[in-house]
């Protein structure tokens, strides 16, 4: 079982949020509210915070921007990953993806499954890695948010955290680009 050990460091880590919506406003944006909340009483750094519309390219151009800025090492989005015909996230995402991490919609889905049934087929979070920046997607309510945090970044997101996780891979994440590993 996994666990939290307590004779290694915590390892801040800089988060950039981003709020993929039509119609949210820093006043409104709840989802992007719990996810700031949770990561920084985690003890993390909010790197940045932007809310973008339904579009792919305005989604993709932000991802890109921050996956430039050496001061964010995470993204984590929260809406626009639903079926309907705005809902591009997921689409933006894979463009942007040096790599994929399957697991992370697979399990999202099964806990979301636990909670909200057959629903959860209607979410396609999503997750990747790009320019050394991880990327996750989750869908757009509170209570996602929560269950994606909660259930597997809170855990996955510390160093402390084993038997693995992925800020302890962090340095790792660039080998492939010239002049580095």
């Amino acid at each position: 079982m996994a666990r939290i050990d307590e004779s290694r460091p915590f390892v801040p880590v800089n988060i950039a949020i981003m709020t993929v919506s039509d119609s949210r406003t820093a006043e409104t944006d709840t989802s992007g509210d719990t996810l700031v909340e949770r990561l920084e009483s985690a003890g993390h750094k909010l790197a940045g915070r932007a809310i973008v519309r339904d579009d792919q390219q305005s989604i993709e151009r932000q991802l890109r921007a921050w996956i430039e800025d050496s001061a964010v090492e995470v993204v984590i989005s929260t809406g626009g990953t639903g079926v309907t015909g705005r809902d591009v996230t997921p689409e933006a995402f894979a463009a942007i993806y040096e790599k994929e991490i399957a697991g992370f919609g697979e399990l999202f889905r099964m806990l979301s499954y636990e909670k909200i049934g057959t629903s959860s087929l209607q979410s396609r979070a999503t997750a990747g890695v790009a320019g050394g920046t991880y990327l996750f997607a989750l869908p757009g309510s509170p209570g996602a948010c929560r269950d994606g945090w909660d259930g597997i970044l809170k855990y996955q997101l510390d160093y402390r955290h084993r038997p693995c996780n992925f800020v302890e891979l962090l340095p790792r994440l660039k080998e492939h680009l010239p002049g580095r590993g």
